[in-house]
């Protein structure tokens, strides 16, 4: 590999490297500000969701259990009916709307976190291609030189 070959991909490897570590913070800091914020609201999981009750809602699993609680208890509470199923004068439709917004709130924590976990893993992916340009730049002169001397 020339001169001028070495230096683009050792370039491109640079960007990447640099891309990678800041996505990886990027989907770090957006984990880390979904989990605060789901912390500061001291949600604890329904005791009638299918996994984790009783546990602080600050995770995409607690989130996700806890949403599915809400599911239940409304339809509990409207006798299985929902938000669309109801009159629009049946004084439990306001109830259906309240569970529908506030699981709508945490499946977006949810997929914040899923969002924030692929950025993260694309990253770590960019990253490692980074380095193995950077690495294949730098073999590509010692190569030439151990075929000049063979």
């Amino acid at each position: 590999m020339s001169t001028t070959t070495r230096r683009p991909v050792r370039t491109m490897g640079i960007i990447g490297l640099v891309a990678g570590l800041f996505m990886i913070v990027a989907g770090g800091a957006t984990w880390g500000i979904v989990t605060s914020n789901l912390s500061s609201q001291n949600i604890t999981v329904t005791s009638n969701a299918p996994f984790l009750a009783g546990t602080q809602v600050n995770n995409p699993f607690s989130a996700f259990a806890q949403a599915a609680g809400i599911e239940a208890s409304t339809l509990n509470m409207t006798d299985g009916r929902s938000f669309a199923d109801l009159d629009r004068e049946d004084p439990l439709r306001e109830v259906a709307q309240q569970g529908a917004f506030l699981q709508a709130s945490l499946f977006t924590s949810v997929v914040a976190y899923g969002v924030a976990a692929l950025v993260m893993g694309m990253g770590v992916l960019v990253a490692g291609n980074g380095y193995a340009l950077t690495r294949i730049a730098a073999g590509a002169t010692q190569r030439q030189e151990e075929l000049a001397s063979a």
